[in-house]
């Protein structure tokens, strides 16, 4: 669905009327059509949700709901799991590691109750602390194994610094420890390829560094699928009775799908699509979030100021992570101010009247909501549903 700048700022504006800002928004029509384009790119993989990147319960549910292959969740917290378990929701797995008792002691509790949770482990120490409770509770937990995925070459490590299993070797000495707890079993795996993922390809204005990356990537994924399969495989020899194994991101679905040894991809930050996501060579994705902000001064014939707008996307303090200005076209933030706290100055050449909305859209895609109460869905031109956020739901895990 496309629409020019001034059709959409016009559209926008007027599905809103009536709102106080600020407001944070999702268009609906462009948020299924981003899930369909995951779906393609997923090939025939089932993907899961990442609900990082979502955090509204309301838009999970319509996700998983939306097509069979759409099957569980990706959680980052052990409580989020738990909250959502109590919302209706199953298959969930946790993401990043956690060894703290009171959050285990609510898993288990989740675990007896019948739903089904995964806890992440990725070192002795992991499984130790998750034992401790589950025997304590008597209960067996599922726990999944994060396995690094990053590529270290001199001077370089293309990647994040997640998991330290990087070897067949260490993964099944973390598989001894659980075999020897009696209260954990492994039943996943977990590849998380990052610099394949979420490292944009084709940024305007970079194009030795876009090639660079490029080829950082090509070298990249025959070895990172190959360590996945080794791995997997070395744990099922070992008698790991493995239920799935996961990978992928929205930037890496087109090759995390051919890896035979992945059973399930996952996704999020597309069904949004932030502006980090609009410079992949592979992957487009629609705008279907925003949020807007009042116009509330004119400093010269050059600048307004909007009321709000200091949402800065999380990682290395870079001017990417800012929230941008998209409708009304031509405005653009002030370098020597950038987006403030409680004001943000935009200049431009044509300025929209004090009182009037400037619509941005953010760097990362779940980040937006812990700012929102309340997400306004919007479709055929008007406000369909108002969607609590986790922070509307008072939800607060990290």
């Amino acid at each position: 669905m496309h629409r020019d700048p001034q059709a959409a700022y016009d559209y926008y504006r007027q599905a809103i009327a009536g709102q106080t800002l600020p407001v944070a928004l999702v268009d609906m029509e462009l948020f299924d059509i981003n899930l369909r384009a995951i779906l393609e790119q997923a090939g025939d993989k089932p993907l899961r949700i990442a609900a990082k990147s979502v955090r509204c319960p309301t838009l999970l549910r319509h996700a998983l709901d939306s097509d069979p292959r759409c099957q569980g969740l990706m959680c980052f917290h052990a409580r989020e799991a738990c909250a959502l378990a109590a919302q209706g929701f199953d298959d969930l797995l946790v993401a990043y590691p956690t060894v703290q008792a009171e959050d285990v002691r609510a898993v288990c509790a989740a675990v007896r109750a019948g739903h089904r949770i995964l806890l992440m482990v990725d070192c002795p120490a992991h499984v130790e602390a998750l034992a401790a409770v589950a025997r304590a509770e008597q209960v067996t937990l599922p726990v999944c194994l994060d396995v690094d995925m990053s590529w270290r070459l001199p001077g370089l490590h293309f990647g994040v610094f997640r998991s330290p299993v990087r070897e067949v070797e260490q993964a099944l000495a973390v598989h001894r420890v659980i075999k020897a707890s009696g209260c954990l079993r492994l039943e996943g795996v977990m590849g998380y390829e990052a610099q394949i993922a979420g490292v944009g390809d084709a940024v305007p204005g970079q194009a030795l560094q876009n090639r660079v990356i490029r080829w950082l990537k090509r070298g990249a994924i025959p070895r990172l699928q190959q360590r996945r399969a080794d791995v997997v495989q070395a744990l099922r020899d070992d008698g790991a009775p493995l239920v799935l194994v996961n990978g992928g991101g929205t930037g890496s679905l087109d090759s995390t799908r051919h890896d035979p040894s992945v059973t399930e991809v996952t996704a999020g930050s597309g069904l949004f699509a932030p502006t980090l996501f609009d410079h992949y060579a592979r992957h487009r994705y629609a705008p279907a979030a925003m949020f807007a902000l009042e116009v509330a001064r004119q400093p010269d014939a050059e600048h307004v100021t909007c009321l709000g707008g200091g949402y800065i996307a999380s990682g290395s303090a870079m001017p990417p992570k800012t929230p941008l200005p998209v409708l009304p076209e031509g405005l653009a933030l002030e370098p020597n101010e950038g987006a403030g706290e409680v004001q943000t100055p935009l200049r431009g050449n044509t300025l929209p009247e004090i009182g009037a909305p400037v619509f941005f859209r953010h760097a990362k895609a779940g980040e937006l909501c812990e700012r929102f109460n309340a997400l306004l869905l919007i479709r055929e031109g008007r406000v369909e549903a108002r969607a609590d956020t986790y922070r509307g739901l008072g939800w607060q895990f990290i």
